[in-house]
């Protein structure tokens, strides 16, 4: 009797955990990746309301469209917190504070993968059509072969410029297209003599120029083994000196925060700028410009082997955390949405301005549709075929510290001081922060 009590106990057990997962939850209440059979949540960490929230919501009803039960728990939570929660988590010990999802900055990802590997999930194999995105874009998730995260903003770069000060001056978009940065220069002094207008403005001290210049040829601050690479690097001399050349010239003009840069553009104070797409936003704030702009790709270093004309400045990639009890669910989630659903980017891009550098995008009727403030030109189709072509270049753990050494040596060589001296302090400034001698 005791043995078959026993059995019966076992039994019952058994019986209450199969129900349980048939139900969709987990021993913790947490949903399972069946969601077609009970409530199945997905926890995602990101930040602004109007831009990566919104595509998050966007996406949640596109998935529920075949997986009605599918819900997402959307936490607002700006990318200073997000980097705040996830080194807690790991080093406390408690990833079960983490989300199921959470977007990371794409220069941010090989260090926090190297800081913290028990975090992420390898997505290698997982379905996710990978190949379908911009190869330089996927580079920023990917470690030691495999994928640890899924493309989403394009920070694909862009010239946009005044198309009506440029015929002031007698030129237009083309003379732009596919020229080197010396010729941009000859053409912006041109311009300002002609029109008083400077091409360009940039804050001061912020290297985001210099490091697009960088990427446009698949250069780095970094070498392949992770050592630092600054002195002796032969294009970062030589887009420090096309910067210099550009504010020594006066067509770039130096601002001193970010608000008098957006400032630049729709006061009208200068005719144009270089920067990752989604400037695009903010230029189009200026309603009585509408028509009165264009854009194409960049300007390629002088004498650079492997210099291209596209770059990239900024962009995010959506992680799935490793202790996540939703795996499945939240890989098929982004597999059919931000990975696999041209209608999903369709549906955001009018609203957000949010770019897909999910290439099969590029060639929807939305994506074609030519832009009323941007003279008809079909700007969204155009940036895409530019994100296909931006060189991947190597991030390196340090890249911030290693670009912000970069900026106060071009702060300092703008102000006199010799570009040599000033990048061999840099490379000694990050191999310090490296522990290295």
């Amino acid at each position: 009797m005791k043995k078959l009590k026993k059995l019966l106990a076992v039994l019952l057990v058994f019986c209450m955990s199969f129900m349980l997962v048939a139900c969709g939850k987990g021993d913790d209440g947490a949903a399972t990746a069946d969601v077609k059979s009970g409530d199945a949540t997905l926890t995602v960490w990101c930040w602004d309301p109007a831009f990566n929230i919104y595509a998050m919501q966007e996406a949640e009803k596109v998935y529920q469209k075949t997986n009605p039960n599918f819900k997402l728990n959307i936490v607002e939570t700006p990318w200073d917190d997000v980097q705040t929660k996830i080194t807690t988590a790991a080093t406390s010990g408690q990833l079960d504070t983490l989300p199921d999802i959470f977007l990371m900055q794409d220069n941010a990802f090989q260090k926090n993968f190297a800081n913290f590997p028990e975090i992420f999930t390898d997505l290698t194999g997982s379905g996710i059509a990978f190949d379908q995105f911009a190869s330089a874009k996927v580079a920023y998730s990917v470690v030691d072969g495999k994928n640890y995260g899924v493309p989403f903003d394009n920070g694909t770069c862009i010239t946009a410029l005044r198309s009506d000060i440029l015929e002031q001056a007698g030129y237009t978009v083309k003379d732009f297209t596919d020229i080197t940065w010396d010729r941009f220069i000859e053409i912006g002094k041109d311009i300002k003599a002609k029109t008083n207008m400077p091409l360009l403005s940039a804050q001061a001290g912020s290297p985001d120029l210099i490091m697009e210049m960088l990427q446009s040829c698949g250069e780095s601050l970094f070498k392949a083994d992770g050592s630092v690479n600054i002195l002796g690097n032969k294009a970062l001399e030589e887009a420090m000196r096309v910067y210099m050349e550009l504010v020594k010239s006066g067509v770039l003009v130096e601002v001193n925060d970010w608000d008098q840069y957006i400032g630049t553009l729709t006061n009208g104070t200068v005719a144009g700028t270089i920067n990752g797409c989604w400037i695009l936003a903010s230029i189009q704030t200026a309603k009585d410009q509408s028509g009165k702009w264009t854009l194409t790709n960049l300007p390629s270093l002088n004498n650079i082997p492997n210099a291209t004309h596209y770059s990239n400045n900024g962009g995010s990639s959506w992680a799935i955390t490793k202790n996540s009890k939703n795996k499945e669910l939240a890989i098929d989630f982004l597999s059919k949405t931000f990975a696999g659903s041209v209608e999903f980017y369709e549906t955001i891009l009018p609203s957000s301005g949010a770019l897909a550098t999910y290439l099969p995008a590029g060639d929807s009727n939305v994506y074609a549709q030519p832009s009323e403030f941007f003279g008809g030109q079909k700007i969204y189709a155009d940036i895409t075929d530019f994100a296909g072509k931006v060189p991947s270049n190597i991030t390196g753990v340090y890249y911030y510290e290693a670009r912000d050494a970069v900026g106060t040596a071009l702060t300092n060589a703008v102000g006199g001081a010799d570009i040599n001296t000033e990048l061999k302090a840099a490379e000694e400034t990050v191999n310090f922060q490296m522990g290295k001698k």
